[in-house]
């Protein structure tokens, strides 16, 4: 039970770790909430940095969400340890205990999370998020169609109940963390990217 508890706490404390803060700081950009959209995550990156940084600080935040779930996997058959170190990773990038519980909206984290769970589920959720980008070149609006599709798909393809269920909470609080990106979508006020 000590391990399983340690890997949750591990998994929050790597989700902690706000990639775009630490990117920004080691470039000399300040902190990313206060510049741009005031969100810690790839996408104010861009805007606030350009594309080689954002680009790290996708890859980080996806990698802080998948390697928590992959080493949970190897180490417990348990779906519920699996999903919870997940979730936890989750909301270390949601609520970093690092950085005054000021995050980010958990998209790439969430996409890492996914990815652990199972990798088709993840490339499926990222193909969601291509395919409305592509077509509406409208950031916010690609993850919350990602975070709505990704408990369907979810069920769909593993129906293991521990990881949809949280599959299910990470979407739910994607979308509550979206809520401000929503309220412009409906007033049709959204920036694109």
């Amino acid at each position: 039970m000590l391990i399983y508890l340690t890997l949750l706490i591990a998994g929050y404390i790597l989700g902690s770790l706000s990639s775009a803060i630490i990117v920004s700081k080691l470039a000399h950009l300040g902190d990313p909430r206060n510049y741009g959209s005031g969100n810690p995550g790839a996408t104010n990156i861009l805007r606030i940095g350009g594309k080689r940084l954002a680009a790290i600080v996708l890859l980080g935040d996806t990698l802080k969400g998948f390697f928590p779930v992959w080493v949970t996997g190897y180490m417990s058959d348990y779906p519920w340890i699996i999903s919870g170190v997940g979730l936890a990773a989750f909301l270390g990038h949601l609520y970093p205990v690092f950085f005054n519980f000021r995050g980010g909206k958990g998209v790439a984290t969430g996409l890492g999370v996914l990815l652990g769970f199972n990798w088709l589920l993840g490339i499926l959720v990222l193909a969601v998020w291509l395919f409305v980008f592509g077509y509406k070149k409208i950031s916010s609006l690609s993850a919350l169609s990602a975070a709505i599709a990704a408990p369907f798909l979810a069920w769909w393809l593993i129906s293991v109940p521990a990881i949809c269920i949280v599959t299910t909470i990470m979407a739910l609080l994607s979308l509550w963390r979206h809520r401000s990106n929503i309220a412009r979508i409906l007033n049709r006020r959204e920036d694109g990217f």
